[in-house]
């Protein structure tokens, strides 16, 4: 029988939070095309990612150009939109993802001030 997208999702997941003590982060960019907004948020968020979890993430792009009905499942109403899967409380974040400090700070990486 073949797995759902959802199973390999959760199979997925397991796997990253045992693997580095529950502290690997599981993110979806969901973006429309190649657009210029859609390209910044890719940079940005990858940038994020690279300075503050150095390897403890998985970053999932998606597009919803080729992939529509993957947008039903996690909601999603506006691109591009980022979402923090693991660690729990589920984030997210709507555009291109400059304001840096925002972002980092909603995924629990720095102190509220």
């Amino acid at each position: 029988m073949k797995e759902t997208k959802r199973q390999q999702d959760k199979k997925e997941m397991e796997k990253a939070l045992q693997e580095q003590g529950g502290k690997h982060y599981v993110l979806r960019l969901y973006v429309a095309g190649m657009t210029p907004k859609s390209t910044l948020a890719i940079t940005n968020i990858k940038k994020i990612c690279e300075d503050h979890l150095n390897g403890r993430y998985t970053l999932e792009v998606i597009d919803l150009y080729k992939d529509p009905a993957l947008a039903n499942g996690d909601q999603i109403i506006a691109a591009p939109t980022l979402l923090k899967k693991l660690p729990l409380p589920l984030r997210k974040f709507i555009g291109d993802m400059s304001s840096t400090e925002k972002i980092i700070v909603g995924l629990d990486l720095r102190p509220k001030k």
